[in-house]
């Protein structure tokens, strides 16, 4: 290379070295919303169905947890234990915005009805509440607690 050109190109990675404000920091994890979702939710031509209002609530995050993998209260959507490794929890916000470091890997998202675990939804292997972290990325998600909704 020529002595020119590695002046040039010193010259645009000095302020990254020597300023960390420069440099691009890139997050892992995810972020998003916690929603609550209640009252009459059907469709109607007549009634404009008003939006989920953001909560201040706290997120548990465990390990990609089967259905298999829960102690269920009968056939509802609240879960007494979960029997695989907690990994952290993040609380939302007054208008239900969180966002959390996490490793790549899979996960399953609960909130809380006072001591029961709450998860609405699965994938097409019965993985509760499912989310993807990729390297480099904060993936987005939006939870809704929806347990006081009819649909």
């Amino acid at each position: 290379m020529l002595p020119g050109k590695t002046l040039i190109l010193f010259g645009l990675f000095l302020p990254a070295l020597l300023f960390p404000a420069f440099r691009q920091v890139t997050r892992t994890g995810i972020e998003g919303y916690i929603f609550k979702v209640s009252g009459n939710r059907m469709p109607s031509p007549d009634v404009k169905l008003s939006p989920p209002k953001g909560i201040h609530a706290t997120l548990y995050i465990y390990e990609l947890t089967n259905l298999s993998q829960l102690t269920r209260q009968g056939e509802t959507a609240f879960y007494i234990n979960i029997r695989t490794r907690f990994v952290k929890s993040a609380e939302s916000d007054e208008s239900g915005y969180f966002s959390v470091t996490l490793p790549p890997g899979q996960y399953s998202l609960f909130t809380k009805k006072e001591a029961l675990f709450y998860a609405n939804y699965f994938d097409g292997q019965n993985n509760v509440a499912p989310v993807k972290v990729s390297p480099d990325k904060m993936t987005q998600v939006n939870v809704n607690v929806d347990y006081d909704a009819v649909y």
